[in-house]
């Protein structure tokens, strides 16, 4: 399986291309049917740092709306609610990374997926290439809201 990366700042993050991402830092990958697994990409992983929590508000089997939200998560860095990165019906929950949310440091790509969804249409999901594309284009707000700056002026 083939990489590209994404250097954030001295931290590299690095896509697998053998699947499609979505614009909320979740990466889906085909499961042979019409479901896809999604789970949170290295970036989000890196920006998060140190997840030690994880909770659902949608249980499957559930319809979903893009952009709905789904879940919350905690970690050193930052508490934030999780977001369907498509339109679909939810069908299920990896209960591994619900009972120990820290495989979601360890394993992101693998073992840490969090939901299986079978979605409506994939079109906006992106490519891995366009995905960094997408990444490189908000990395400055990024790095200002990394460092606390989010409301400063430049």
């Amino acid at each position: 399986m083939s990489e590209r990366e994404f250097m954030m700042g001295e931290f590299r993050a690095a896509f697998p291309s053998d699947r499609l991402y979505a614009r909320n830092h979740m990466w889906g990958q085909p499961q042979g049917d019409q479901r896809y697994r999604f789970g949170l990409t290295a970036y989000a992983v890196r920006l998060l740092q140190d997840v030690y929590f994880l909770d659902w508000t949608t249980e499957p089997p559930a319809r979903l709306t893009a952009r709905q939200e789904i879940g919350a998560i905690e970690s050193k860095k930052a508490e934030s609610d999780l977001y369907a990165p498509l339109a679909g019906t939810l069908t299920e929950i990896n209960d591994a990374a619900l009972d120990d949310p820290s495989i979601i440091n360890l394993d992101c790509y693998g073992q840490a997926w969090l939901l299986e969804i079978e979605p409506q249409a994939t079109a906006e999901l992106l490519s891995v290439d366009d995905y960094i594309l997408h990444l490189e284009s908000a990395w400055e707000v990024a790095q200002r809201t990394i460092k606390g700056q989010a409301n400063t002026r430049d």
